[in-house]
């Protein structure tokens, strides 16, 4: 929903008139996207410890104070024929973001934007991080290499297992059975398949769990290279994970991500970017300022309202209120064509002569 500028604030900001699309788009194309990337990146420096202040954050106990990374990819359907360049399918083009999401601040720390023809696994070949971080993501990036590579690296992971790995069970652990219902097998195994031979992982011992979600009336099996915590543990940062699901939908139904201004790599690239920082600052108000609980996407329309307002921030945020008015009942009211006798009768009469 657009906002009709006045003159007056047009002129107050530098400007003769509205910036036409076209002005914006070509500005895209032509400016480095590194630009807004490396922008991206120092905002996310400068304030990360402001926007690890999450009220609604909850503390796994046994791993406090470890860093969590939920990682996962979406893509933005586009226009092949205006967007030859992310060929996707056959008759449908694609841009793809992979991102790496840090599961308390709910802020991407790694993101990396290619064609949709980019596989999930393939995506994170850059994303590396320190000793002892815990990684979480779904079975497209179970892959034996990626988790060779993460050992190296001394993190530990949580994945979905996909159906046809083979792997042999060392041995099971009993199931308590005053807690933790939703927790069906706890094992050793080790993996089997060729894959894990050449990546000279088929003699680590890993955690396989099977937990049983009551949501969705389904299993699921997870593999980690952690053999300390408990099964539920290892199922609550499972469940994390949609974490960055919500987070794909925050930002495609509130910032500009869908609809591109230009069509170039550069372009489109410039505009994730450019609405990440977006919801960067807009989580940091929305954490920092806010007296009163806003969701995102409530909170997002207050800004856009008011944003060629003349208004501080804090008055904003804090004492403009959005609400729902209720229908009140006219003295007079009209009457309604299908309550009313005589008016039926001539409408089936229009109906007949039409």
């Amino acid at each position: 929903m657009g906002i009709d500028q006045s003159p007056e604030f047009l002129f107050d900001i530098g400007l003769s008139q509205s910036p036409a699309k076209s002005t914006m788009s070509d500005g895209n194309a032509k400016r480095d996207f590194h630009v807004f990337e490396d922008t991206y990146y120092s905002l996310c420096k400068h304030y990360r410890h402001q926007l690890r202040m999450r009220p609604e954050y909850k503390i796994i106990e046994e791993i406090e104070g470890k860093h969590i990374k939920i990682v996962d990819a979406t893509i933005m359907s586009v226009c092949l024929k205006l967007f030859p360049w992310a060929k996707y399918r056959t008759a449908k083009g694609g841009i793809k973001a992979h991102v790496s999401l840090d599961e308390v601040s709910m802020i991407p720390d790694i993101v990396n934007i290619s064609e949709a023809k980019v596989s999930d696994r393939r995506g994170v070949d850059d994303f590396r991080y320190p000793k002892d971080t815990i990684i979480v993501d779904d079975r497209g990036y179970f892959d034996t290499k990626l988790f060779k590579i993460r050992m190296d690296d001394e993190n530990h992971f949580v994945t979905r297992i996909k159906g046809n790995i083979l792997y042999e069970s060392v041995r099971e652990y009993d199931l308590p059975d005053d807690k933790d219902e939703h927790i069906l097998k706890d094992e050793i195994i080790r993996l089997t398949g060729k894959a894990a031979v050449e990546n000279g992982i088929d003699q680590v011992e890993f955690r396989r769990v099977v937990v049983y979600i009551k949501e969705d009336n389904r299993t699921v099996e997870l593999i980690t290279n952690n053999l300390e915590w408990s099964a539920a543990t290892i199922g609550e940062l499972y469940k994390r994970r949609w974490l960055i699901e919500t987070f794909f939908k925050l930002i495609k139904q509130n910032l500009q991500i869908k609809t591109f201004l230009g069509t170039t790599p550069n372009a489109c690239k410039s505009q994730i970017f450019i609405a990440l920082i977006s919801y960067l600052l807009l989580e940091l108000i929305r954490r920092t300022m806010c007296k009163t609980k806003h969701r995102f996407g409530h909170f997002v329309t207050l800004i856009r309202v008011c944003l060629t307002q003349y208004n501080r921030l804090g008055y904003i945020v804090n004492e403009i209120k959005i609400g729902v008015r209720d229908a009140r009942k006219h003295k007079n009211p009209v009457p309604n064509l299908f309550n009313c006798q005589d008016c039926e009768k001539d409408f089936e009469q229009l109906l007949i002569e039409f």
